[in-house]
């Protein structure tokens, strides 16, 4: 089902929107739920999302590589505010599944993978396991043959999306903003100010030392000067020193013969000198 519009304006490649979508694959009439950005379709399918996953229209680049090519083109063609639906082949979505990708292995191999080694190490069918660096399923296991598929996870199966793009984003912060969450997945967390052409992107704490985003840092850089062609570039990271806490004055307290200051368990050499040079006691004997 498409909505159409006549006054909506059409996306162009490069352009930056907000993009609302659901993606479903079919496996022999079964369908499953892919990936959405909206709440109650994931809740309504049992879907369960990653860790972190944020719910809402997604920045998206139009016809960028978040999508296969064959999905990508076709939101291409979308115009703002306009809802449509569209079903893909395989060929046009995540490929075909290809046998030669079905691999045999002894369980004796498998066993002596790192991942298997581990203690709460399990193999059954669906276990995901990585061999002599590509990542496979169990398809089925014996006793002395474990059969492991390297096609991508959606290969195979028909493709249905649901896309919907809310708006284009504007405005040299925004769109950097959106590069940030394209490209490294924390956009909003980023202070970003544009002056006279030039960027600054503050990078927030708990990404300065994050391997990921120091992977990331190339490409953000690469796609800001492609989307929004800024004269300089300045990324901030500051690190303030801790100043330490100043000692805490505690009051004096009295020993057990009454003089204030001494707070030891046992008397000091100049308790014990004190104590030699004080006048006994009268009455005594």
């Amino acid at each position: 089902m498409t909505t159409h519009s006549s006054t909506a304006k059409a996306v162009e490649a490069g352009e930056l929107v907000r993009l609302d979508y659901e993606i479903w694959s079919d496996l022999g009439g079964a369908k499953e739920l892919v990936e959405t950005t909206r709440e109650e379709v994931a809740t309504t399918a049992s879907w369960k999302a990653p860790d972190g996953y944020k719910f809402g229209p997604r920045a998206h680049a139009i016809g960028g590589d978040y999508f296969p090519t064959g999905i990508e083109a076709v939101i291409a063609g979308g115009k703002v505010g306009e809802e449509f639906t569209k079903e893909f082949p395989p060929g046009e979505a995540f490929g075909e599944r290809d046998p030669k990708l079905i691999e045999l292995f002894s369980m004796h191999e498998i066993e002596r993978l790192p991942e298997m080694r581990r203690d709460d190490a399990h193999l059954d069918i669906g276990t995901v396991l990585t061999i002599r660096g590509r990542r496979g399923r169990v398809v089925s296991l014996t006793a002395a043959r474990v059969r492991v598929d390297f096609n991508p996870p959606l290969a195979g199966r028909k493709i249905e999306g649901k896309f919907r793009i809310v708006e284009p984003i504007a405005g040299p912060a925004e769109q950097a903003h959106a590069i940030l969450e394209i490209v490294y997945g924390r956009g909003g967390e980023f202070k970003v100010e544009s002056h006279e052409g030039s960027l600054v992107l503050h990078v927030p704490d708990r990404s300065k030392f994050d391997f990921t985003w120091l992977a990331a840092k190339p490409r953000v850089i690469e796609r800001l000067r492609e989307h929004l062609h800024p004269k300089m570039i300045r990324i901030v990271e500051e690190y303030e020193t801790p100043t330490a806490a100043p000692a805490e004055s505690k009051p004096k307290e009295k020993h057990a013969g009454g003089k204030a200051g001494a707070t030891h368990a046992h008397p000091t050499p100049a308790d014990v000198v004190e104590a030699a040079s004080e006048p006994p006691a009268s009455g005594s004997g």
